[in-house]
């Protein structure tokens, strides 16, 4: 099996982070995309954040027709904060070792990684594949980062799209689309009592407005 996991707060889920998965899980020919939320997310600490609950059935109902898309409360079911770490070592112990795991994140979560905790370590455990918005980060801004601060000796392999160590997992750069809809935007919005509607899947929405959330 080839795997993705793509972890945030999802506080909401939107379109735009149901696009970029499909089209990573395409791009990638991943047969499965695991989201799972984050329930004590240590970059974010209680910033608006929905009940981790009301943030996971968000994600279970929206994916349920979404072939490949998977729901996972890996992470919810972990008491403390969520280390990324610890989050990729559960998602191989609970499946084969023969099974391959990309970690998805965007070009903020990658150059923000040096105060993640045990950094080389994820870098060392699972495949990052960083996911600049068209345009955006290059090569040899991801290069330069990754030789300052996480090891020296990458290689550039342009048939791959990926930099590859001796040491450590490779890490492959898939661009995605420029989907100008963020969690923020959703938020401020429901505040206001403004219409949500084609920014988030309907079950999103319903939630929301069911549950009273964000207001």
């Amino acid at each position: 099996m080839k795997a993705g996991l793509f972890g945030g707060t999802f506080n909401p889920l939107h379109m735009a982070h149901i696009r970029i998965a499909e089209h990573v899980q395409q791009q990638l020919a991943l047969d499965t995309l695991f989201f799972f939320p984050s329930a004590t997310p240590p970059h974010k600490p209680g910033v608006d954040l929905a009940p981790a609950k009301d943030r996971y059935d968000m994600v279970v109902k929206s994916l349920e027709h979404k072939k490949g898309l998977v729901p996972s409360d890996i992470e919810l079911t972990r008491k403390g904060p969520s280390f990324t770490i610890d989050t990729v070592h559960a998602f191989k112990r609970q499946y084969k070792e023969s099974d391959r795991f990309y970690l998805l994140m965007g070009s903020d979560a990658f150059f923000d990684t040096p105060t993640w905790k045990r950094k080389t370590a994820i870098f060392a455990a699972v495949s990052i594949v960083v996911m600049p918005r068209q345009g955006s980060t290059s090569a040899p801004d991801i290069r330069s980062f990754l030789d300052e601060h996480i090891a020296k000796g990458y290689t550039w392999h342009q048939r791959r799209q990926q930099f590859v160590h001796d040491r450590l997992q490779p890490v492959r750069i898939c661009p995605v689309p420029r989907i100008d809809i963020s969690s923020t935007l959703i938020r401020n919005r429901v505040k206001q009592h403004l219409s949500i509607k084609e920014l988030v899947p309907s079950p999103v929405e319903k939630i929301i407005r069911e549950r009273n959330l964000y207001l």
